[in-house]
């Protein structure tokens, strides 16, 4: 049975936080999966066991991955991501998320996700979150997530060295990023039906949790209370 092990928060400090947006920070799941449903089930897809597996990528990526016949994935994912933008309703942030964020020095965090930048934005405002001073969205890199590079351009954004950097992820495929950057991750599980196989610390939101800022800059993540 698909697990986490590890229970101890990182006893170390951190240069700067990076955050990816849904599942992480905030919850889009109903909006999502109702335009992803309806287009799924547009095109004769089975759509509950399809839609598990539109979380944590690049929207051309998932759509270029079936290989529809006489699919465009650049325009199928271009139509998707208007709809999603339109549709916000149910958007929320997760629990904490905000006063976590709100208490960390803007320089210090970055959102990291598999979105298009207006999607991003609107997800971001209609969950009534903080804007970053750094974003990175699904049309900055070359190769999205599970590939390292979406992490690695936040770190770089934010001018910190990658192994600096602490993740908040909720999928694999951004677990497998962050590894891949050579960062520590932790994994938000509160929108999960099931527990992922991963040894990565677990945390089920952000309200007992708080970021310590260090007087030389650094942070440090640790249990509330």
């Amino acid at each position: 049975m698909p697990h986490t092990t590890q229970t101890q928060l990182p006893d170390r400090h951190f240069s700067a936080f990076l955050f990816d947006m849904d599942g992480t920070i905030l919850t889009s799941i109903k909006a999502a999966e109702r335009v992803w449903g309806d287009w799924a089930a547009g095109h004769g897809l089975d759509v509950a066991a399809f839609l598990p597996t539109i979380h944590g990528k690049r929207t051309e990526e998932t759509i270029r991955a079936l290989a529809l016949p006489g699919v465009d994935p650049v325009a199928e994912a271009a139509r998707i991501t208007l709809a999603e933008i339109e549709d916000v309703a149910g958007i929320e942030a997760i629990r904490g998320a905000a006063d976590f964020l709100a208490s960390l020095p803007p320089q210090r965090w970055a959102i990291v996700t598999s979105a298009p930048r207006k999607l991003a934005e609107a997800r971001i405002a209609a969950a009534g979150l903080p804007t970053p001073q750094v974003l990175v969205a699904a049309e900055d890199v070359e190769r999205g997530k599970p590939a390292p590079d979406p992490f690695l351009l936040g770190a770089r954004k934010l001018g910190v060295a990658a192994g600096d950097c602490l993740v908040f992820e909720d999928t694999l495929a951004g677990l497998q990023s962050a590894a891949a950057a050579g960062m520590a991750s932790v994994v938000v599980t509160t929108t999960h039906a099931h527990p992922l196989e991963t040894d990565v610390v677990a945390v089920l939101d952000y309200e007992q949790l708080r970021a310590v800022t260090l007087p030389e800059g650094g942070l440090r993540l640790q249990a509330a209370g």
